[in-house]
């Protein structure tokens, strides 16, 4: 693939992102979320920590993108937080000043970039083609199950790779595979999978989940999913 194809590539998955944009300066925050939306699936602007928690935990977020100072907030207290429980998702950090303290903090992070305010749109979006090289590095733009079969979770499809062909998955089995990858570090309960697929908690039966669990098993592999008794399920991936 040569530099121009491999461009095109990213910018192609950078259409399937979304984009968590933490900026308390309501004029930057609203300027560079429209440039972000030329660029990215969808961009979740907020303008607190807080307001950043609950969009993270409602949001499939692939990209992290937050100013350092945030008012009586901190940027660099909010990642410091995450990184205890996610290691691998890409952030950006963006502040008014190259203050040392910032950068010694923010180094021990896990970074993609650090860039300084006024920002640069072209540095911006390179450092959202890092953010890229991240993601597909930690496996987290397709993944591997067995029998060749690897799934896109960016596009939401389904491959056999050997056969050549797509596996079609339904929109339940969709909304439980994304939910089983994005808690993969730990054990999902029976309840929270039955409140998270199901708009209507009738439907969600005990059967209901063991049919829909059953299902998705024969497509991705039997042994992929397990059942950790009395506790819920966990993906091995």
């Amino acid at each position: 693939m040569n530099t121009i194809e491999k461009q095109l590539d990213f910018n192609n998955i950078l259409k399937n992102l979304n984009i968590l944009y933490i900026e308390d300066e309501d004029n930057i925050r609203e300027n560079v979320s429209k440039t972000l939306r030329l660029i990215c699936k969808e961009v979740f602007e907020v303008s607190n920590i807080s307001e950043a928690i609950k969009e993270s935990i409602d949001n499939r977020i692939d990209i992290i993108i937050s100013d350092i100072n945030l008012g009586v907030d901190n940027g660099l207290d909010f990642i410091e937080e995450l990184r205890k429980t996610d290691k691998n998702i890409p952030v950006i950090l963006i502040s008014a000043y190259t203050d040392t303290k910032y950068l010694l903090k923010a180094t021990k992070l896990k970074l993609v970039d650090y860039l300084t305010k006024p920002i640069d749109f072209k540095m911006l979006k390179n450092a959202l083609t890092n953010c890229v090289h991240d993601i597909i590095d930690n496996a987290k733009y397709i993944i591997s199950f067995p029998q060749n079969i690897n799934y896109n979770v960016l596009e939401k499809k389904l491959y056999n790779l050997q056969k050549k062909e797509e596996i079609t998955l339904t929109s339940k089995e969709v909304l439980l595979l994304d939910y089983l990858i994005k808690y993969n570090n730990r054990v999902v309960p029976h309840d929270e999978l039955k409140i998270n697929i199901w708009e209507d908690m009738y439907d969600a039966s005990d059967s209901a989940l063991k049919n829909l669990l059953n299902k998705l098993r024969k497509k991705i592999g039997k042994e992929t999913i397990k059942n950790i008794s009395g506790l819920g399920f966990r993906i091995i991936i």
